[in-house]
């Protein structure tokens, strides 16, 4: 289907592509090249036992669980049934092993509905799966079908070879984008298409750049990304024909498909430090039992069987119970509908919400609307804004007073204005008699939108021409389109030209930002303060200007361009290197425009609340320094009259340290700095700089890269160790997003890619707050509580064993065994345990009316060493106390040794259901059932614990039986109970302040 030409030019101007390029020949044949089959699976029928145990056994907790269970397979480290140990940890697997098989499958159907589809080729008779396609086919391709590879571009049905493509499955941008077929190939006939050759550059994850040319016989014509349809994309109009070029892993789509980084909650690893702490204590515990039993005989076999008896010190169920608990808070987070359309995508990190404590933030699009409206416009000696917007459409119509300074000015409004009406890549689009405009930019329909209210609309647009409808006259003038040039973040700049057949004149229309247009227009007087003060009142400024190019000097430049875009090395720095010498010098400039960009509802309350609840945000932008300063100061990122320290265009290394001294010596101010300032801080001086911001209420940094922004948040995650998370709504937040420790993502005007991207998705920023103050709350307070109760649960019997061990003359013998043992930590107690995760300290109004609540969360107090050590204590007295007065009620000689566990475990049982009672601070329903059905269970069960209570189970429906646990029971609780009271009268917890007032 296709060839490979290894001697051709293999690079370009991306760092991506590393092979060769390639020559694609339509219907040719012996093409090595990767299968178009779709593989989202994550395993397969070998991998799939072995990942799933490696992903397991990584964690200390299973790990050691196994490490006991094939203890057991040993006969002179066995005790008691094999059941009780294999059990546990065999749930656990099943659970686990049941969850990634039934999404594999999932997953995997998906893959066969895609890779089923069928596509008509040329020269084949019968449709070919999706699969089965090769580099080089040639495709049809109709409305709303999805482009199952990438391909060029070669036929479409409008005569003028355009079409329309929708890109949102590729990179969230839900506009159109428009495509258009190659000149050479739009009038060939389906036939003779095989006389073309592709040269394509190796495979790239770049899917806004595209090197390539297009043969035949002597033509050559350079491919860019405008005659591309990549895979995963959808045609959104007419239908088309395109080849192949690249296939399965070495499309864009698949290139740009990496396994989301696995993320691992704060909570999780004090846990998994906290058993590691409980692994020590059962290996001296054992140690000690053995050693006052003197080492006598085979005593490491005895440490052993210690270990095996104190293994639930060590709870299996505990990372069960915790992974259904954030299953729990996902599904409660994305049913809130406070908070609609919430999504949440990485379901391992709900508690870490509950912990932040800087947050870094984008705004255009994210503080802001992305709801552009052109506010102001300046022509060098007037400005025009408001009710005065009336005077330009005046001048535009030409009903304006026809005085000698007024036709001055109306001349320069008129031209300002023509020049915004052609100089974008605006479409106008008509479906059901409705007309819309498509763009990938806000700002460029806000515009157009504009010139249409002042009278100059935008009637019709193709790649070839613009037309133009003045409103007053219904007259139209037509633009012959010759280049253009598109925006990037890179140039910062857009530009037009075009020809006016009727005057037989050739313009260059340029706009774009201050800080490089100024160096391209002619010298000038006003644009720098006009900049600025525009800036000041918040708005995005552009400067546009224009130049006239003679016949003859627009040949020169197209020979020259021409040339330049028809090599595969640097390409794109080769044309705009041409440009740059040719078009963008001395221009006339024509004006400035202000467009404002409204607050997103509900911001400045929201910021209010996140700084008092502790949180330090930055503000990460692309704008100016005079923007982002007034959005910070109308959004009370920073209150008003704060000090805003500014640093801006900072380029020597001992000015920046003696702005490094400053900022320790006012330590309560806010930092704005530029992106130029602030790569020289992190290049010179990153410790010193990052030690100082990190402690600052505040910092807005602008003039912002993607790269900058993920570069900062990765700082501040090494340096403090604390939480980070970081929002945004753009494709540009995306590599900030994924750097966080939390990345939430809003689904923006500009598209889904960084909702895509994130942990978290919301539709608003003030949906941030709810999440992070209430849900993050819940998540954080109740899984910590959940984790230190199955902790207590695991060391209460355990300790119950060692003093059963003790009276035993130290031998490692089984108190619970079977059934006991292994219903203890399930149908016995988990209902109740794991119904805490529904619990309330505080209800929601209380928890946003007062966000100094979220400050104790930050500091990490609802799960500490301190709170740790209470709960060990806790264990450590009821177990002695439960199995001690067993013992001594009862006692524990063999004749009796069924009736003493009769009473010490059900005093156990009760113990626990009370423990839950006494720490439930909000009942609800569920909660109440749990304990009701959990007895019940525990009392139809009783028939089936003959082995364990005796055969006949005459004892426990006596009354000493009864008085017996009641004692042990009472024993155990009443203490901790009134020390519970006490504490909360002479010190009581914050939230029980808020709540009584």
């Amino acid at each position: 289907m296709s060839k490979i030409d290894d001697n051709d030019d293999h690079e370009s101007e991306e760092p991506e592509p590393t092979g060769p390029s390639r020559v694609v020949v339509p219907f040719a044949k012996n093409g090595k090249f990767p299968s178009n089959a779709i593989s989202n699976a994550k395993y397969n029928p070998i991998t799939f036992l072995p990942i799933i145990l490696y992903e397991q056994f990584k964690f200390f907790i299973n790990l050691y669980f196994l490490l006991v269970a094939l203890s057991q397979i040993v006969p002179s480290l066995r005790i008691g049934y094999l059941s009780s140990y294999i059990l546990p940890l065999a749930f656990v697997l099943i659970v686990t092993m049941s969850k990634e098989a039934l999404d594999d499958i999932a997953r995997r159907r998906r893959d066969a509905e895609a890779n089923k589809e069928g596509y008509e080729v040329v020269g084949k008779v019968d449709f070919v799966r999706s699969r089965d396609l090769k580099v080089g086919d040639l495709v049809f391709i109709k409305k709303d079908q999805r482009v199952p590879a990438d391909m060029i571009l070669l036929k479409s049905s409008e005569a003028n070879g355009e079409t329309f493509i929708r890109t949102d499955q590729l990179d969230g941008e839900t506009d159109w984008k428009l495509r258009i077929a190659c000149p050479l190939t739009q009038s060939l006939p389906n036939e003779t298409l095989s006389s073309v050759q592709i040269t394509a550059t190796a495979p790239s994850k770049s899917i806004h750049s595209f090197l390539g040319r297009i043969s035949l016989d002597s033509a050559n014509l350079p491919l860019s990304i405008d005659n591309t349809l990549w895979a995963n994309t959808v045609l959104a109009s007419g239908h088309a024909i395109g080849c192949v070029i690249y296939t399965g892993k070495e499309t864009r789509q698949a290139m740009n498909t990496s396994k989301a980084r696995a993320k691992v909650g704060l909570l999780e690893l004090e846990i998994n430090s906290l058993s590691k702490i409980l692994c020590i204590c059962v290996f001296l515990l054992s140690l000690l039992l053995v050693g006052l039993s003197g080492f006598r005989g085979q005593w490491y076999i005895s440490i052993f069987r210690f270990l095996v008896l104190f293994s639930s010190i060590i709870p299996v169920s505990l990372r069960v119970n915790l992974d259904l608990g954030k299953s729990i808070y996902a599904y409660l987070i994305e049913h809130d509908k406070a908070i609609p359309e919430t999504i949440v995508r990485t379901s391992t990190i709900p508690e870490d919400l509950g912990r932040i404590e800087y947050l870094l933030t984008d705004k255009t699009g994210t503080l802001t609307q992305n709801d552009m409206e052109l506010k102001k416009i300046h022509v060098g000696t007037v400005s025009y804004a408001g009710e005065a917007m009336d005077e330009v459409a005046a001048y535009v119509s030409g009903s304006a007073q026809n005085t000698r300074s007024r036709r001055d000015i109306g001349v320069r409004v008129r031209d300002l204005v023509f020049a915004l009406a052609v100089c974008h890549n605006v479409t106008p689009v008509y479906e059901d008699g409705e007309s819309s405009y498509q763009a990938a930019s806000p700002d460029e329909i806000a515009i157009v939108k504009w010139t249409e209210s002042v009278g100059l609309m935008l009637a019709k647009r193709d790649r070839t021409s613009i037309v133009l409808t003045y409103a007053a006259s219904k007259a139209e003038q037509s633009l012959e389109i010759l280049q253009i040039f598109p925006f990037s973040s890179e140039t910062k700049r857009m530009g037009i030209v075009v020809r006016d057949s009727e005057r037989d004149e050739i313009w260059f229309f340029l706009k774009g930002a201050d800080s490089i247009m100024a160096r391209i227009v002619q010298k000038n007087d006003w644009l720098e303060e006009e900049t600025g003060n525009m800036a000041r009142e918040g708005l995005r400024t552009l400067v546009i200007g224009r130049k006239k190019l003679t016949t003859e000097a627009y040949n020169i430049f197209l020979e020259k361009y021409t040339a330049a875009s028809l090599v595969l090395k640097d390409r794109d720095s080769a044309m705009l290197r041409v440009v740059s010498e040719y078009l963008e010098k001395d221009l006339e400039l024509l004006g400035l425009t202000g467009v404002e960009d409204k607050l997103q509802e509900n911001v400045k309350p929201s910021l209010e609340l996140l700084r008092n609840a502790g949180i330090k945000i930055w503000m990460l932008t692309g704008d100016k320094v005079e923007t982002a300063r007034c959005v910070a100061v109308s959004a009370k990122l920073v209150p008003r009259g704060q000090y805003i320290h500014t640093i801006a265009g900072m380029t020597r290394n001992e000015i920046a340290y003696d702005q490094l001294e400053y900022l320790r010596s006012k330590g309560d101010c806010c930092l704005l700095i530029d992106g130029e300032s602030l790569s020289l801080f992190l290049d010179v001086y990153k410790k010193e700089f990052i030690e100082v911001a990190v402690t600052l209420p505040a910092v807005i940094a602008c003039r912002c890269s993607p790269t900058q922004k993920a570069d900062i948040a990765k700082l501040i995650k090494t340096w403090t160790k604390k939480r980070v998370c970081c929002i945004g709504d753009g494709g540009n937040d995306v590599s900030m997003i994924q750097a966080a420790d939390v990345g939430v993502g809003i689904v923006g005007k500009e598209g889904r890619q960084a909702s895509l991207a994130a942990d978290f998705s919301i539709l608003q920023f003030c949906y941030l707050t709810k999440l992070l103050v209430w849900h993050g709350r819940n998540s954080y307070k109740q899984s910590a509580k959940l984790a230190q109760f199955i902790i207590h649960r695991g060391l209460i019997i355990s300790i119950a064993q060692a003093v059963y061990s003790i009276s035993s003359s130290f031998e490692p013998l089984a108190l619970y065994q079977g059934l006991l043992l292994v219903g203890y930590a399930t149908i016995y107690t988990m209902m109740p345990v794991f119904s805490m995760v529904l619990d309330r300290d505080v209800d929601e109004d209380l928890a946003e009316m007062y966000p100094e609540l979220y400050k104790e969360l930050t500091e990490g107090r609802s799960l500490s060493y301190l709170t740790f050590f209470i709960w060990v204590l806790i264990s450590v007295y009821q177990g002695s106390i439960i199995q001690g007065i067993a013992q001594i009620l009862v006692g524990f000689d063999m004749s009796v040794f069924k009736m003493m566990v009769s009473v010490s475990f059900t005093a156990l049982f009760l113990n626990e259901l009370l423990m839950v009672a006494m720490e439930i601070i909000t009942w609800n329903k569920i909660m109440f059932a749990t304990e009701i059905v959990t007895i019940g269970a525990y009392i139809a069960s009783i028939p089936f614990l003959g082995d364990y209570y005796g055969a006949d189970l005459h004892y426990i429906i006596t009354g000493p039986f009864f008085w017996k646990t009641a004692v042990a029971t009472a024993a155990a609780l009443v203490p901790i109970f009134l020390v519970k009271v006490i504490t909360r009268r002479v010190r009581p917890p914050t939230y029980a302040k808020v709540r009584q007032r």
